[in-house]
């Protein structure tokens, strides 16, 4: 099955459709092919410390409403859209923990530098807090999550325009938000991020 689309294997994976061994093999297949893309993207916005559980919740609602999918996005789009709201819910449900179990970005042979990384996630997750939510989920499926702006636009259900403008308003006012403590340099005159 690992062979199969995304399409074949949400047809397999539908409660009913066929054998159960059949059924829970194809629903694993999917869950194996997107979970590291969901545990990124939960990372990214609540933390590593909690993104398991965002994973698990995801994945236990795509397994309830797999039915419900009709196919006008792609699965993955879909996927993102749960994720997306998941983690809003985990983050409503918890005040931001510290970063202390964030892996290092440096080697720790060097303390100092370690020590500088730190405080750059710990305020860099400080400041995607800061954001109104519809632009920090811009700024995370963008930055994070790496998709383009129309995969954006689709996750989040809105015009394309709204995507440019939230991720636009968003890396200006994180730099706002950072160059208070940082050097923060401004983006260089007619390049495109």
């Amino acid at each position: 099955m690992d062979d199969y689309t995304d399409e074949q294997l949400i047809r397999l994976a539908h409660p009913g459709s066929g054998a159960h061994s059949e059924s829970a093999g194809a629903f694993e297949v999917l869950l194996r092919r997107h979970a590291p893309q969901v545990h990124r993207l939960a990372a990214s916005v609540v933390g590593p410390g909690a993104a398991d559980d965002v994973v698990q919740e995801v994945f236990v609602s795509v397994h309830r409403h797999l039915k419900s999918f009709r196919g006008d996005a792609k699965f993955s789009t879909w996927l993102h859209r749960i994720t997306i709201n998941a983690c809003s819910a985990a983050l409503r449900k918890k005040q931001p923990d510290s970063l202390d179990d964030w892996p290092e970005m440096v080697a720790r042979s060097d303390p100092a530098q370690a020590g500088e990384q730190a405080q750059l996630r710990e305020r860099l997750a400080w400041a995607m807090q800061q954001l109104p939510e519809g632009v920090r989920e811009a700024v995370t499926l963008r930055e994070l999550a790496e998709l383009d702006y129309a995969e954006i636009a689709e996750v989040l259900n809105v015009e394309l325009g709204t995507v440019k403008s939230r991720i636009s308003r968003g890396r200006a006012q994180l730099r706002d938000l950072l160059s208070d403590h940082w050097d923060v340099p401004a983006p260089k005159q007619g390049v495109k991020p």
